[in-house]
C-alpha cells in the first residue's frame, strides 16, 4: 500500500487521538496519506497535525492510485465517503469513533492492529450492493449522485396523513402500501433505518432487496425480501401536493405525480474486512445477540 484518502466529519473535533494514531501508522510504513480539505483544515485548526498533507475536496480529485480510503466517525461516514468514491473501486477501512457502527468496525481501541493486518494482507473484499435512481419528470437534485449505498426512502411531507405507494416489481404490481413511507433497502441496509421499522437482517453478501413499509397502515402488510435484480417502480398518493425521496442522508422534495424508479446500481461497492473481523461477530456486539446467559455454556 502506497497511497490512501482519509475522511472525516468536518464539523467537530471527535477523533484526534485516533486520527493520530492511524497517521502514525500510515507514516511508519511510508504510506502518502491525502486528507479531505474540510476534515484537514478541522485538524490544522485544532493544532492536531505535526505537518501538512496533500488534500481532496471532490470526487474529481481521486482515482484508482488510491488503494483505500479511511473514515474516522459512524456509518453515516462512511455514506458520505461513498460520494466521493463513487465508481472508482477504492476500497473503504471505516474507523468507529460514532456509535453503533455496522459498516465502520473497526474500534477506536484496535486501529494499529487492525491496519497491521491490512498492510500484511490479512483481509477479504466484501463488495456491496447499491441502488440507483431514476425518476420521471428527473429530479436534479440527484442527477450525479443518483446512488444510495444503504436505502431508498419514500416519505411523506408536511402532513401527518400517510401516503399510498403504488408498487411494481417488474412492472407487475404488487400493492399500494398506505404508510408513512416505503424503504427499499440493500442488504448493507437492512441494519439501518429498515431495521428500526421491523424490517429483516440480511447478511451484505446476499443477493436481496428488501421492501419496507413505515408504519403502514395495512395491517397484512410486512416487509418482502426480493431478489436484487428486481426493477422497482413506485408512484404515490398523498393529500399534499409534494413528497420527499432520500439516498441515505441526501434528501430531496418531488411532486407527487413524480414516477420512481428503483435498481440494482451499476458498480458496488469495496468494504475492506481485516481478518479479525465478520459480519456475524458484528451482529452479536452491535445487537447484543449473545446476550444471553444461556448460551455461555455452549461457547
Amino acid at each position: 500500500m502506497k497511497k490512501v484518502a482519509i475522511y472525516g466529519q468536518s464539523y467537530s473535533i471527535s477523533a484526534e487521538k485516533e486520527i493520530k494514531i492511524l497517521l502514525k501508522v500510515l507514516q511508519k510504513n511510508n504510506i502518502v496519506s491525502f486528507i479531505e480539505k474540510d476534515f484537514y483544515n478541522l485538524l490544522v485548526e485544532g493544532n492536531i497535525l505535526d505537518k501538512k498533507y496533500p488534500t481532496f475536496s471532490e470526487f474529481s480529485d481521486l482515482n484508482n492510485s488510491f488503494e483505500t480510503m479511511f473514515t474516522l466517525g459512524g456509518d453515516g461516514t462512511i455514506l458520505r465517503a461513498v460520494t466521493f468514491i463513487r465508481d472508482l473501486g477504492i476500497p473503504i477501512l471505516g474507523i468507529n469513533t460514532g456509535r453503533l457502527g455496522f459498516l465502520a468496525t473497526i474500534n477506536k481501541n484496535s486501529i494499529k492492529e487492525s491496519v497491521e493486518l491490512i498492510l500484511k494482507g490479512e483481509y477479504s473484499i466484501q463488495e456491496r450492493t447499491l441502488l440507483s435512481v431514476n425518476t420521471i419528470p428527473k429530479t436534479l437534485e440527484f442527477s450525479e449522485l443518483n446512488f444510495a449505498l444503504n436505502e431508498v426512502t419514500i416519505a411523506r411531507k408536511n402532513t401527518t396523513s400517510m401516503i399510498g405507494v403504488r408498487t411494481n416489481l417488474n412492472n407487475e404490481y404488487l400493492t399500494n402500501y398506505w404508510a408513512d413511507g416505503l424503504i427499499i433497502a440493500t442488504p448493507t441496509g437492512s441494519t439501518g433505518y429498515s431495521l428500526s421499522c421491523n424490517g429483516p437482517v440480511i447478511s451484505p453478501d446476499s443477493k436481496n432487496l428488501v421492501i419496507t413499509p413505515i408504519a403502514p397502515h395495512n395491517l397484512n402488510a410486512r416487509p418482502m425480501v426480493i431478489s436484487d435484480d428486481t426493477s422497482i417502480q413506485l408512484e404515490v398518493d398523498s393529500r399534499e401536493k409534494d413528497f420527499l425521496i432520500s439516498l441515505d442522508s441526501r434528501i430531496t422534495t418531488v411532486p407527487k405525480n413524480t414516477k420512481v424508479f428503483v435498481k440494482k446500481a451499476a458498480f458496488t461497492v469495496k468494504s475492506i474486512i481485516p481478518n479479525n473481523q465478520s459480519f456475524l461477530q458484528t451482529l452479536r456486539s452491535k445487537l447484543l445477540w449473545g446476550e444471553d446467559t444461556r448460551n455461555e455454556t455452549n461457547l
